[in-house]
């Protein structure tokens, strides 16, 4: 074999390890990615059955019930549009209550229920997470007047991300 052979057999093998590298690289990043999804897309079946991904709402009035002496809790997210009933073991976070908006990571259930390895709650009342305002913003629109969207304000229209002004004194 010439020393240009030996070279190109040599090219041709860092070449494969770089692309089996990248390939790896990429798979393993779409495993680890996770959506997000509207109780609206997961009720209509969008949502993926057999991976973990990301629902976000606001908790239902009067939809959560927790045991008494159990960490288990059952709540329902809703975009005023569609529903979805969420099953979660663990402690909630201080910020979650009924009425506030939260993300929830995990799976679907068998049943259709979303089973919650964890919950986010928002950090404050004048935030929201973007992905949950635009997607309550967009059914609020579809709906017309059915309820109104947390953080809106008829005098400026559109979702704020935080305080607007500073102190009052």
């Amino acid at each position: 074999m010439t020393a240009r052979q030996r070279r190109m057999v040599l090219v041709g093998v860092v070449l494969l390890a770089v692309g089996g590298a990248v390939g790896f690289a990429l798979k393993a990043f779409q495993d680890n990615l996770q959506y997000f999804y509207s109780p609206s897309d997961v009720s209509a079946g969008k949502a993926p059955a057999d991976r973990l991904f990301r629902v976000g709402g606001m908790v239902t009035e009067g939809s959560f019930k927790r045991p008494s002496g159990s960490l288990e809790a059952h709540f329902v997210l809703t975009d005023y549009a569609s529903n979805v009933t969420v099953s979660y073991t663990g402690v909630l976070p201080d910020l979650f209550r009924e009425g506030q908006g939260v993300i929830c990571r995990g799976k679907l259930g068998a049943n259709g229920v979303f089973v919650a390895e964890e919950v986010l709650a928002k950090h404050d009342e004048n935030y929201m997470p973007p992905d949950v305002a635009e997607t309550l913003k967009k059914q609020h629109a579809n709906n017309g007047s059915a309820a109104p969207v947390p953080g809106t304000s008829s005098a400026t229209p559109g979702l704020t991300n935080g305080p607007t002004a500073g102190p009052t004194t």
